[in-house]
């Protein structure tokens, strides 16, 4: 990783590092946060309001985690002084946690202005797009790593190929920008991949919340002007629009006038093997471990970003080959009488559409467990979300994961279930107690069913007790 910025450490001295308490540090971007400030020499402690799998493993690498949050972690000062308090715009400003650190004279940094240190501190990449970001930066890192030129990396999941959410290379730096973060729009950096954009984390008055997708989209266009060039997706429609003010424009896609095109795909069961041209010229053969066109078009722009980088394609091609995906994206995890289990994020109609093209990918019979995220977002796209649901063989619904947002008169799962009847689906079943869907897994699994567990709530449980009896846990 390039050189910590000089703010990781007291200008009084420039021995002793700064100490960062990180509010919600057991989200998946504030432990790669902590992860990433610990490499870079900084004193970091955090809090958050439950204990997790990843609680434990911060504390495992010896960073304190305070249960709960409260004044308290300023004021009494368990972990010694505080100097830089991070939390995210999701936290109200008026949280006894932020009013003691601003009585004490503590620095109060929005979580995307610690990550505009980290992509202005050398060369990057950041990721930005309403859906494969974690996927695309995680190809990113990995493929950069295979060809060796040793990147620093922040991702939203889990990389199995790293261990980690987090990465400390040489450099450069890899990161996923998230627009659920308004201040996003303020960064910007080396290079921008821009995967995609459509109306997520719109309406509402959440704080993740952009009141119009207008303004969601100029913001992405104000972080591709602040960038020192684009590479974006030619195939999704209007990105080109939106990157107008870009210093320099790169595409990849299928689109004949992509600048890196994936052409000659041949889909099989396990993935899809490509050809990758550069301006008509031919890179190489490339394959993806993972089904789904929408992952042919993340690795690609993987290895164009190697390619802009200097990476050797072969050994970039070879690690991507072998990457089996982050955690919660395509995440296979056992059997269940000879069924393959799946776990995937996927909660969005384009999202969830892309899923299941993935599994009729795989020639299975595709059977999905969805879990309807957030009641806005069901109000906003239920129908979409039916519809992107039809092609599933079966479809299994549990109520909606309310996220903390209060219930919306009207809205519930039941939306969803009724209109793919009322299309023609004879395979959607409401089913809101989880027992009864694992019971009916358990006894109908077959050899040749893929079994996809998907929203971005709590579903995933039902995907590792699915396979416990016969795989004892996660694999992949």
């Amino acid at each position: 990783m390039a050189p910590p910025p000089s703010d990781m450490t007291d200008s009084s001295s420039t021995t002793t590092p700064l100490h960062y308490h990180l509010m919600g540090i057991g989200g998946i971007g504030m432990s790669a946060f902590a992860r990433l400030l610990v490499a870079r020499g900084a004193r970091v402690s955090g809090c958050d309001e439950s204990s997790t799998e990843l609680t434990a493993q911060l504390q495992a690498e010896g960073i304190a985690v305070e249960s709960g949050h409260a004044a308290a972690h300023v004021t009494t000062e368990p972990h010694g002084k505080i100097d830089v308090l991070v939390a995210s715009e999701a936290v109200p400003k008026d949280h006894p946690e932020l009013v003691a650190a601003r009585a004490a004279g503590i620095e109060v940094r929005p979580r995307m202005a610690l990550l505009d240190e980290l992509l202005r501190a050398g060369p990057s990449i950041g990721v930005i797009g309403t859906h494969g970001k974690t996927t695309t930066t995680s190809m990113i890192a990995v493929a950069l790593a295979g060809a060796g030129l040793d990147p620093s990396a922040f991702v939203g999941g889990i990389v199995p190929e790293f261990g980690s959410n987090a990465r400390v290379g040489a450099g450069p730096f890899v990161a996923e920008v998230d627009e659920s973060d308004r201040a996003f729009a303020e960064l910007g950096s080396e290079t921008a991949v821009f995967t995609n954009a459509e109306d997520d984390h719109v309406g509402g008055n959440q704080a993740t919340y952009w009141a119009t997708v207008e303004e969601q989209h100029a913001g992405f266009a104000r972080y591709v002007a602040q960038s020192g060039r684009v590479l974006l997706c030619a195939d999704w429609p209007g990105l080109a629009e939106l990157c107008v003010g870009a210093k320099e424009i790169l595409s990849y896609g299928q689109a004949e006038e992509a600048d890196y095109r994936a052409v000659n795909v041949r889909p099989d069961p396990d993935g899809t093997s490509f050809t990758i041209l550069f301006r008509g010229e031919t890179l190489g053969e490339a394959r993806v471990g993972l089904p789904g066109l929408h992952n042919v078009l993340n690795a690609l722009a993987a290895l164009a970003v190697n390619h802009l980088y200097g990476g050797e394609f072969g050994p970039a091609a070879a690690a991507l080959a072998a990457f089996g995906g982050p955690g919660r994206r395509w995440q296979r995890i056992g059997t269940l009488n000879g069924a393959l289990v799946i776990d995937d994020y996927a909660h969005n109609a384009t999202k969830v559409a892309a899923a299941v093209q993935a599994a009729r990918q795989t020639g299975r019979r595709v059977r999905v467990v969805f879990q309807p995220h957030r009641y806005l977002r069901t109000q906003q796209s239920w129908p979409r979300l039916a519809d992107a649901l039809m092609d599933a063989d079966e479809v299994l619904l549990l109520d909606i994961a309310a996220a903390s947002e209060p219930p919306i008169e009207g809205i519930h799962a039941t939306l969803i279930s009724d209109r793919m009847a009322g299309n023609g689906h004879t395979g959607i079943r409401y089913l809101p107690d989880r027992a009864e869907v694992l019971s009916v897994l358990r006894q109908s699994a077959q050899s040749g069913d893929i079994i996809v567990t998907m929203g971005a709530g709590d579903v995933w449980k039902l995907s590792r007790e699915l396979v416990e009896p016969e795989a004892g846990g996660v694999s992949g």
